[in-house]
């Protein structure tokens, strides 16, 4: 497993009731940690030939663990755009809208086998230029950390207050104040 990437600031996920969520599951032009980048149209052919239905909603990858449908899978400008509804019967479903509702978990991935591609040597880049879309699953560590669930709709729940900020560091907890020479 790779470290996840904390060098980005994203929006927090927005909540709804009815289990709705949405956001980029790829995104084009954006190197994962994996080296890989997916090209616009790579995902084209399986959304047409597969259609909504036969790409499963995921939790981790894995598939004894459907969680939702989606509902709008399409690619514009940005990249991959899924919208689906999290499955309140399923009780990893109600588990992930819990779990989506306090921010302890937003990320999204695809599973997905490689048609066409090449690499870029002097990158070390693989460009992802067709894939066939196998499912794209709700994780907790994307290996692209763009990838993330922007919304989940329905009611919004209240924002839990953030504690105060404390004013001495971690550091001068435990060793006491910094002295200035």
């Amino acid at each position: 497993m790779l470290a996840p990437n904390t060098n980005f600031t994203l929006p927090r996920a927005a909540i709804e009731a009815d289990g709705t969520v949405e956001g980029y599951a790829s995104l084009f032009g954006e190197i994962d940690q994996a080296r890989d980048m997916v090209m616009p149209g790579a995902f084209l052919n399986t959304l047409k030939q597969r259609g909504l239905r036969r790409i499963p909603m995921l939790f981790q990858h894995d598939p004894s663990e459907p969680v939702g449908i989606w509902l709008d899978l399409h690619e514009d400008l940005r990249g991959l755009y899924a919208r689906g509804r999290l499955i309140p019967d399923v009780a990893r479903g109600r588990e992930l809208l819990s779990l989506l509702r306090e921010g302890a978990i937003d990320g999204l991935s695809i599973g997905f086998k490689t048609v066409r591609g090449r690499f870029d040597p002097k990158a070390r880049v693989r460009r992802l230029e067709q894939v066939e879309l196998w499912e794209i699953s709700i994780v907790t560590f994307p290996l692209l950390p763009g990838a993330r669930v922007r919304a989940v709709k329905g009611d919004r729940l209240p924002s839990r207050p953030r504690p105060a900020a404390r004013t001495r560091s971690w550091r001068a907890e435990r060793f006491g104040p910094v002295r200035q020479p």
